[in-house]
């Protein structure tokens, strides 16, 4: 397969130096034997990082895609966490080498601490040892809100690079995000299109302000998360969709636009709530998979 050559995605710099592409390529819900192909042709269209996670079941997919894209190992950002069922440092070291072996490489270029459940602070200890040791150039953390960021932040070495947490227009994160920036923590989308919720493809302020930039409500949708420094990872099996998502680079929000968009905000997650028990209950009881 021929290197395809791609758009230029911007960066940021993590608080370790590490540069994050700012728009990646997200498998969660992928299934496993679909993985390789919507990978492939993610990197065919121009995405460069790719975020999987344990829980996925289908980092062996993002690894034969990888092997086979042609885009050399350096030129791509791959991301995957730690699930709470391989919580604690040593069953959290082994599966860190599961989760490489799977993906058929040395090292990710981000691992994070999936859900805040388990003896998530040996887990962090065992990612840490994982930096030091090459096997991770970044470590942070995912779905911790402000209590358990900062009671982590706090007691570990190693300050988390990147805190992923639902984040879209109806739920910006917006009072989470300064405790965050207190240990540089980049913050990074997943959901940014609010997996699809509350009529996000056809909102009335979305779609007027995108006609007026020749854009969808889509589009302006994930622009004004760029706009506002989160990095995002938006998730489609459709090849034109992985396209749009891309193509958005190329217009910029006014001050009264990204006004309205503010205005959107209710500030309440729509999938997931780590503060309610029934859902954590819920989530350890049905999703705890075998010890790597």
């Amino acid at each position: 397969m021929t290197a395809p050559s791609a758009p230029e995605i911007p960066t940021t710099t993590l608080n370790n130096g590490v540069a994050m592409p700012v728009i990646g390529y997200g498998v969660f819900r992928t299934p496993p034997e679909e993985t390789e192909q919507a990978v492939r042709e993610a990197i065919e269209v121009g995405y460069r990082s790719i975020d999987t996670a344990q829980a996925y079941r289908n980092e062996e997919g993002v690894g034969a895609a990888v092997a086979a894209c042609g885009i050399p190992r350096e030129d791509l950002f791959l991301t995957t966490k730690v699930w709470f069922s391989n919580a604690g440092e040593d069953t959290a070291a082994r599966s860190i080498d599961a989760s490489l072996r799977r993906l058929g490489t040395d090292y990710v270029d981000l691992l994070l601490v999936h859900q805040p459940f388990g003896d998530y602070y040996g887990t962090y200890r065992a990612m840490e040892t994982a930096l030091k040791a090459g096997k991770a150039r970044a470590i942070g953390v995912s779905n911790f809100f402000p209590d358990r960021f900062v009671d982590l932040a706090l007691n570990v070495d190693v300050a988390p690079a990147v805190n992923q947490m639902e984040t879209h227009v109806f739920n910006q994160q917006a009072s989470s995000r300064p405790w965050y920036a207190k240990h540089g923590t980049a913050l990074e989308s997943w959901g940014p299109l609010a997996q699809g919720r509350k009529g996000i493809f056809t909102h009335p302020v979305l779609t007027a302000i995108g006609q007026a930039h020749g854009k969808t409500a889509a589009q302006v949708a994930l622009r004004y998360l760029l706009q506002r420094d989160v990095i995002i990872i938006p998730k489609s099996a459709r090849r034109d969709r992985m396209v749009a998502n891309l193509d958005i680079l190329d217009f910029c929000l006014a001050g009264e636009e990204m006004g309205a968009i503010a205005a959107l905000d209710e500030a309440t997650p729509l999938t997931t709530n780590h503060y309610d028990p029934e859902f954590a209950l819920g989530l350890m009881e049905r999703y705890r998979l075998p010890r790597d």
